[in-house]
């Protein structure tokens, strides 16, 4: 067959089928997680609470009530998106390009693709992150609370928002469209992702047709797409979020609490170890298995940055204290599910690594027919996944420094105390003459569907790789990881799930 007769897609293996209820799920959640996002963001607020009164009232309700309490843009529809914002957040985009082809990194090879080759990645996301940050600090240095960047980010929030869904939705439709100028053995070594290729527009679109995109851009070079947003403005993002919150609270109050102080390093630790660990991204199923398309990029690019930060952006507005007592608690239960991750995660690699290491030659296990070892006692016996364990575990240290939370914001009450004061525990935000009280009354409580959607969202990723997992087990073992499921009969969470 000549070069011009030859098929433009050739799929290197069979599709694994659909995922995510095949297209009908693909387009409820390319369209529904989005919604979530600008929910999220009107639901909870400065304007009239979190949530939002007429949400506790939904007798009372009427669209022009629930447009004021939520502080729908005055221009309507069209107030969610700005050019002059969306310009600023191409051009935080550029720089993290420039930083990444300018700044020295580590050069290392990717796993190998089922043609055999490998591609090369530059890693330096961690010092790029760093000179960001380094330039974000002089500016705080230099005007506190209002430096610019940290003001911007709060009072152009939802367009911020509208902005990166923007760069996602382009990225999606882009990288669909390139995908069918993948050849078979081509010089760039470009291959379709395994579960991308459905023939479905929908469905491929959402989970990603190409494996690894790249693209080489004029000074910059050869970027490959899904690796730079898998850990760079997302992931950053998500920290400067934070920070801007940090900012806020203290130019409402003239103090930081103890509650949004952890939250912030909690989050900020968490972004640097990956950021720190960028290589270990070359195993991971995001890279090697899953193709790039909407799901990845807006999760990237959205979902990550601006849910995994809700919590930071209701202590901004409600500064609780949490008191030594409520930090201590906090770090419990950050260190025990830290314990049981990392316990979990050095038990089963030790055990890959050395089956006599003393640590862990007690271990029981089974063989397979295929040649491999299967845990059955220790934490791998405790139950199927117990990595995935700790790390729901810590996901609720996220969520506790809010309490029970739940705010109403009071307007145009004037109130004879200065700047920051409380009364009965309740802060009050600063308004000229005038002071807008921030206490709790009747939404406490129900302001714990935002700040704790984090814990529950967490816990059905964890559960959807749970199921991943398992079915790529199924597929390797067969018989054997019946027989195994037998030995150890929780997935999760043992009685329970």
């Amino acid at each position: 067959m000549s070069k011009s007769t030859r098929k433009s897609v050739l799929p290197a293996t069979k599709s694994h089928g659909y995922e995510f209820q095949g297209p009908p799920g693909a387009l409820v959640l390319s369209l529904g997680l989005p919604l979530v996002c600008y929910l999220a963001a009107f639901v909870c607020n400065d304007v009239s609470g979190c949530p939002i009164p007429s949400a506790l009232h939904p007798r009372s309700l009427t669209l022009a009530k629930l447009k004021e309490e939520a502080g729908w843009p005055q221009n309507g529809i069209w107030g969610l998106a700005s050019l002059r914002v969306s310009g600023f957040v191409l051009a935080y985009y550029l720089l993290s390009l420039v930083l990444q082809a300018a700044l020295p990194g580590l050069v290392q090879q990717g796993v190998k693709l089922r043609s055999g080759a490998r591609l090369e990645y530059k890693f330096n996301a961690f010092s790029s992150a760093v000179t960001i940050l380094f330039g974000a600090a002089i500016g705080t240095y230099l005007d506190g609370a209002d430096f610019a960047l940290w003001t911007f980010i709060w009072d152009h929030y939802t367009q911020l928002i509208t902005a990166n869904l923007a760069i996602a939705f382009a990225l999606s439709c882009f990288v669909y469209y390139r995908s069918f100028s993948v050849k078979a053995g081509n010089k760039h070594r470009r291959e379709l992702a395994p579960g991308g290729h459905s023939g479905n527009l929908i469905y491929d679109w959402f989970i990603g047709r190409e494996l690894n995109p790249r693209i080489t851009l004029p000074v910059i070079g050869t970027i490959d797409i899904k690796a730079f947003c898998e850990l760079r403005p997302g992931m950053l993002g998500y920290v400067l979020l934070d920070l801007a919150f940090v900012a806020h609270q203290y130019k409402l109050y003239g103090f930081v609490t103890d509650s949004i102080i952890l939250i912030t390093v909690f989050q900020s630790v968490y972004v640097f170890d990956a950021l720190w660990m960028e290589p270990a991204i070359l195993s991971t199923m995001d890279i090697t298995t899953d193709g790039f398309g909407f799901m990845l990029a807006f999760g990237d690019l959205v979902w990550l940055p601006f849910i995994y930060s809700l919590q930071a952006r209701y202590l901004a507005v409600y500064p609780l204290h949490l008191g030594l007592s409520g930090i201590v608690g906090v770090l419990a239960v950050q260190a025990f599910g830290y314990w049981i991750f990392r316990a979990a995660n050095n038990e089963k690699n030790r055990f890959r690594t050395n089956p006599k290491d003393p640590r862990i030659a007690h271990l029981e296990y089974m063989k397979t027919s295929s040649g491999g070892t299967l845990l059955t006692s220790g934490w791998w016996g405790f139950c199927r996944h117990p990595n995935y364990l700790g790390d729901w575990i810590m996901a609720w240290s996220y969520s506790l420094p809010t309490g029970i939370a739940g705010y109403i914001v009071k307007h145009g009450s004037p109130v004879l105390m200065s700047h920051g004061d409380t009364v009965d525990g309740q802060g009050f935000i600063s308004g000229g003459p005038v002071k807008h009280q921030v206490l709790q009354g009747e939404a406490r409580g129900w302001g714990m569907l935002i700040t704790y959607f984090y814990v529950l969202y967490f816990a059905v990723l964890l559960i959807h790789r749970q199921l991943r997992d398992e079915e790529a087990c199924q597929r390797k073992y067969g018989d054997d990881w019946e027989k195994y499921k037998e030995k150890v009969r929780w997935r999760l969470l043992p009685g329970i799930y």
